[in-house]
């Protein structure tokens, strides 16, 4: 593989838990140097959440999200802390953090605390309501903004109470918008020298990731409900059905697809039939095509489907996450990767999803808290009789 994009970048990151190690995470892939900093004997509070471990205080869910990265264990609140983080600070080109809104300032995370230490410097801050109003220290994590955003209202079945995403995407998207407004800002101040402050909250991404719902309301006024089946809210049939063993979901979003669809299920006369001529037709008529349809598709087991349809139409096996990760498909594509960790050589891991030239990204293991502190520190210019002091008295 040639040489990757951030190769030559260092990145500091402040972060712990699920949101900005999600977005460093990319940086890393991408070739950044992303240095982690965590508190002296905790470190990421992500590397205690169980119930699955590699060793104490080192989990699985703690590799989810910090392949690639090095560990420093720093004490930020300390007057020495603060000026090793300085030195660190200037010979970097971002800094990041998602701690709580009003920390940074405090701490001393933001460009105006580091521009005369590298006026070039961008610093990145991820919290859950921002920096800059009335909610700036309220703790907050990804289910609250689900639920607040109106993500609840619009998930599950019409006769169920409000249901969150199985996963909590609101940290993931906001870990990637950060990367993506850190690597934009890190583009401008190659050219011009300066850097700046970059930031995001959890809060407005879920609004922003509520999209073409939001700008109906918003305009029309127009609130779309849940529907049955996960069925898209204006296009019918694009929904789950019932099979012999399970479920399929079929998005006959086009004209064509539904033309497709019940020619290939051996139905067509059911793009005669008045009730479903047109895509207003067929909408108004979802329940009793639902009806039709499922007695069609509980005739075969999802596969049979899936195999008749897949490349002519949209179609996917409705499958559970253990299916979802056996399927050999993943194998194929190489989104399955393996890592060495000093506790499992061959550690199975996500492999990223962008690929460059062809190529997944490369990734090694996340690393032990701590392991590359003493390295950061002397590539920094700290003597080995420095290190140790720092050791004894608890800064790093």
């Amino acid at each position: 593989m040639k040489s990757l994009p951030l190769a030559g970048f260092r990145i500091l990151s402040a972060e712990q838990y699920g949101a900005g190690p999600y977005g460093t995470q990319f940086l890393a892939q991408l070739g950044a140097e992303v240095i982690k900093i965590e508190s002296p004997g905790e470190g990421d509070t992500a590397r205690a959440v169980g119930p699955h471990y590699l060793r104490e205080n080192e989990s699985l869910y703690f590799q989810s999200f910090n392949l690639n990265k090095r560990s420093l264990t720093l004490d930020l609140s300390s007057p020495e802390g603060k000026a090793i983080l300085h030195r660190l600070a200037a010979q970097s080109h971002a800094l990041v953090n998602n701690l709580r809104g009003d920390l940074p300032k405090k701490i001393g995370l933001t460009y105006d605390d580091l521009k005369d230490v590298n006026p070039a410097l961008v610093c990145a801050h991820l919290s859950a309501y921002g920096r800059d109003n009335e909610r700036t220290r309220w703790p907050g994590y990804d289910y609250l903004m689900q639920a607040e955003a109106g993500f609840l209202s619009l998930t599950g079945e019409p006769t169920a109470p409000p249901t969150r995403f199985g996963l909590s995407m609101v940290d993931f998207m906001t870990g990637a918008q950060m990367a993506i407004g850190l690597l934009a800002s890190l583009l401008d101040a190659q050219r011009t020298g300066q850097g700046r402050d970059v930031d995001v909250d959890l809060l407005s991404v879920a609004v922003h990731q509520t999209s073409y719902p939001a700008m109906w309301y918003l305009n029309e006024g127009d609130l779309i409900p849940r529907t049955p089946r996960s069925a898209h809210p204006s296009v019918t049939p694009s929904q789950m059905f019932r099979t012999a063993d399970g479920w399929v979901f079929v998005m006959a979003q086009l004209p064509k697809f539904w033309r497709t669809l019940v020619d290939k299920i051996g139905q067509p006369e059911l793009a005669r039939d008045p009730r479903f001529v047109t895509p207003a037709d067929r909408l108004a008529h979802r329940e009793e095509l639902t009806a039709i349809l499922d007695d069609v598709f509980k005739q075969h087991p999802t596969a049979h489907w899936v195999q008749l349809l897949c490349g002519h139409m949209p179609v996917a096996p409705v499958l559970s996450l253990d299916e979802a990760l056996d399927n050999p498909h993943l194998r194929t594509i190489g989104m399955i990767d393996t890592v060495a960790h000093p506790d499992r050589p061959e550690l199975r891991v996500l492999a990223s999803p962008i690929r460059l030239d062809g190529k997944r990204l490369p990734n090694r293991a996340g690393p032990l808290l701590g392991a590359d502190t003493d390295a950061v520190l002397a590539e920094a210019g700290y003597s080995v009789a420095d290190i140790a002091a720092f050791k004894n008295r608890g800064i790093v």
